[in-house]
């Protein structure tokens, strides 16, 4: 493609003032991707910071093969932009998904970018197809600033009772007791019917109050996610791969003090230290599935990062491809991401369908880019919205791990603090 690189300096804007412009540009096309890490430092790095618009055809996937049409299209050595929903498991086990689903995304969603844009350290760069030659710059300065806005009159539901909840983990529990799992990722729904939003502007919302290395906006015709993920699923930059599981979590301190005493609390919790260490069992064996042997490694283990409302326990893993093995034979190895499934993972993903009461769909999913050298970074879809403007449902979901030891009314509140930044910026009125 075409492109174009143009030093901050040189325009008329403050940076901030662009990326605002570009996102109102680009809102105005029938597909947008946007990834964003908030410049917070994080191991390996957050997503590269870029925007992705297209006003052709999304891509057609064949819903009984969606990884051969995947694998169609990555033969053709061009950027993609989307997610893997959940329910891809379906294709790869022996599993269903029986649950309701108010939001009605696809399966799996990806589209060819027709213009690019580069947010780099002290430039823009602009790639373009050639019947968008003329003019991106000018329109993205004549666009007006996007800007934060919470929306009113939103009533958000919640879909499990903290009774049924607490129910629901006695369940998870005797489970457990019988030796089907030994962890299980247990979620809920919390969503808004005859709900009206301006999506960028609650997106930007959303990351103003929750900024993470894994932000991230999605458009497609009316089916909007609104994404302030801290997890990163898979990540894949040449023959390396990684992989940085999410499980252990504490809310942040008021005072300094208070703050690094509860970080302390969480990086010594028997219990968060045995749920992190049994995910990070199982990513190791998902990516040996096709990483040379030997490759696979646990780069951190037990790592605490701090984000705007909560601490957060996360390792590290990595490995290095096998030869022969493509992008879509490791996805298919490593997905869904097993911190939100449990382990044994196919074991607690039918369990999970059984107790939850939502279908999943992107929530738990990846969202992400594919490079046209068949790199590529997923994030985990959690801390996101998901909006269908067409039925006006929207919703966002929440969870925690699940083991023996687990004490179900603590892990309803741990549900409570994930939920509080959505919850901030839909309840404003």
């Amino acid at each position: 493609m075409p492109s174009l690189e143009i030093n901050y300096k040189e325009l008329p804007v403050t940076p901030e003032e662009f990326r605002l412009k570009a996102l109102s540009w680009a809102d105005a096309f029938p597909q947008v991707a946007y990834y964003y890490d908030h410049n917070i430092p994080y191991p390996h790095q957050g997503f590269k910071h870029m925007l992705a618009v297209s006003g052709g055809a999304t891509i057609v996937f064949d819903p009984t093969n969606p990884f051969d049409s995947l694998r169609d299209e990555l033969q053709k050595q061009q950027m993609l932009c989307g997610y893997l929903g959940y329910d891809l498991k379906n294709n790869i086990e022996k599993l269903e998904s029986k649950n309701p689903d108010g939001l009605g995304f696809p399966t799996i969603f990806f589209f060819v970018p027709e213009i690019t844009l580069y947010f780099n350290e002290a430039s823009i760069t602009i790639e373009y197809s050639g019947f968008y030659i003329q003019n991106v710059l000018e329109y993205i300065l004549a666009a007006p600033a996007a800007q934060p806005a919470k929306p009113r009159g939103i009533t958000i539901q919640q879909r499990v009772t903290r009774t049924d909840y607490v129910a629901q983990v006695e369940k998870v529990r005797q489970h457990i007791l019988e030796g089907d799992v030994y962890e299980l990722n247990y979620c809920m729904e919390f969503f808004a019917e005859e709900a009206t939003i301006d999506p960028l502007f609650l997106y930007l919302a959303l990351s103003e109050t929750s900024p993470t290395p894994f932000s991230g906006y999605l458009k497609f015709d009316d089916n909007y996610l609104l994404c302030a993920s801290p997890e990163r699923f898979l990540k894949k930059a040449g023959t390396t791969i990684v992989s940085q599981p999410i499980k252990g979590t504490i809310r942040r301190g008021i005072t300094p003090e208070e703050d690094e005493k509860l970080r302390y609390q969480l990086r010594h919790d028997e219990k968060e230290l045995a749920e992190n260490m049994m995910i990070v069992d199982l990513v190791r064996n998902d990516l040996s599935r096709t990483c040379e042997v030997g490759s696979v490694n646990v780069e951190e283990m037990f790592g605490t990062y701090g984000f705007r409302q909560v601490w957060q326990m996360i390792s590290t893993i990595t490995g290095t491809i096998k030869p022969g093995n493509s992008i879509s034979d490791v996805i298919i190895g490593a997905f869904p991401m097993g911190s939100m499934t449990g382990a044994p993972k196919i074991s607690a993903m039918k369990i999970i369908d059984d107790l939850e009461a939502t279908k999943r769909g992107l929530y738990s999913g990846a969202f992400g880019y594919i490079t046209p050298t068949q790199d590529c970074d997923f994030n985990v879809v959690i801390r996101s919205i998901q909006y269908n403007a067409a039925q006006k449902y929207l919703n966002f979901m929440v969870g925690s791990a699940i083991t023996y030891d687990s004490d179900p009314e603590r892990e309803y509140e741990e549900c409570l603090l994930k939920a509080q930044a959505m919850m901030n910026v839909l309840m404003s009125n």
